[in-house]
């Protein structure tokens, strides 16, 4: 083969790279990831199973190999058109784990931390469970659970009901502190409802 043979097929070698560069920054693709299409597709997949926050999308696009400017571009994009909100995902995280799953805001602070939210989207979010809700929501789980329970005993010796209605009481207390409530307003919860059914609770601890 002649010099102008392979000169030739230098030329034509550097003519398809720079066409192969000139599509892939048309379409947004970066070395070594995917396209601003796919990370959108990726992102609305995950979107329609559930609302997610910014961080969560972001760690799933670099799960999957997308560089950070792919994926920088395309958050920015999909939270320009209001498909990404971190304050209105806090909100209804919060409000969505505090009724169904029986979160105290303990607890749903960690969460939506966890899930890249800032301190000013956590605090907005979580000012729309005041204390009376905790409570009344501390109530409701610590009822639903006695319910599942063996009565406590109200008579016999005495020494031994106290070391019975104890047990209870960590039981109790111990699951609502898990979800995130104050030790303090657990313990007040779980004396107020054993008081209810008849257990001598004088000499349980304040908190």
């Amino acid at each position: 083969m002649d010099d102008s043979s392979r000169g030739g097929n230098r030329g034509s070698s550097r003519h398809r790279s720079d066409r192969s560069s000139r599509t892939d920054r048309g379409t947004g693709k970066e070395p070594g990831g995917g396209t601003e299409a796919q990370a959108k597709d990726v992102c609305l997949r995950l979107l329609t199973d559930r609302a997610r926050s910014r961080a969560e999308l972001a760690a799933k696009l670099e799960q999957k190999g997308f560089t950070a400017e792919v994926a920088e571009r395309t958050l920015d994009r999909l939270t320009e058109v209001g498909l990404i909100d971190d304050a209105d995902f806090a909100q209804q995280w919060a409000r969505s784990r505090h009724l169904y799953s029986g979160r105290g805001k303990r607890a749903i602070a960690l969460e939506l931390r966890r899930k890249g939210i800032d301190a000013d989207d956590a605090e907005a979010a979580l000012d729309q469970i005041d204390s009376d809700d905790e409570r009344e929501r501390a109530v409701e789980m610590v009822r639903k659970k006695l319910r599942t329970q063996p009565p406590l005993s109200t008579e016999g010796d005495r020494r031994e009901r106290a070391l019975e209605r104890d047990k209870v009481v960590r039981r109790l207390v111990g699951m609502l502190a898990r979800r995130g409530y104050a030790q303090g307003m657990a313990f007040d919860v779980v004396r107020q409802e054993l008081a209810t059914l008849g257990a001598e609770t004088e000499d349980l601890p304040a908190d």
